[in-house]
């Protein structure tokens, strides 16, 4: 618990990228359940922009986690969190578009 308080950059960004994965499972749980995972991956890998608007929508989860950290004052962690969220939504563009 206590690598959760430091105020790193590095902690952010592994933060930043787990997140949306925990949000990307939950979606699953809350929308999929009736397909198998085999499935859902097939279907979100011929369905592009279905699966750019599902990491859209898991970037929520960072949306908590970031104003955690900003009112704890912890700002590098909060910018490490920014820069993932950045890098997941340029690849959800990338997915929609390309």
């Amino acid at each position: 618990m206590n690598l959760l308080l430091k105020d790193k950059i590095l902690l952010g960004l592994i933060l930043g990228f787990i997140t949306p994965l925990i949000g990307f499972t939950i979606f699953y749980f809350a929308r999929f359940h009736l397909f198998s995972l085999k499935e859902y991956f097939e279907v979100l890998f011929m369905e592009r922009p279905l699966l750019s608007g599902i990491i859209t929508i898991s970037l929520v989860a960072n949306v908590f986690i970031f104003t955690l950290y900003i009112n704890m004052k912890h700002d590098k962690t909060a910018i490490g969190i920014f820069i993932a969220s950045l890098i997941y939504g340029l690849f959800a563009l990338y997915l929609k578009w390309y």
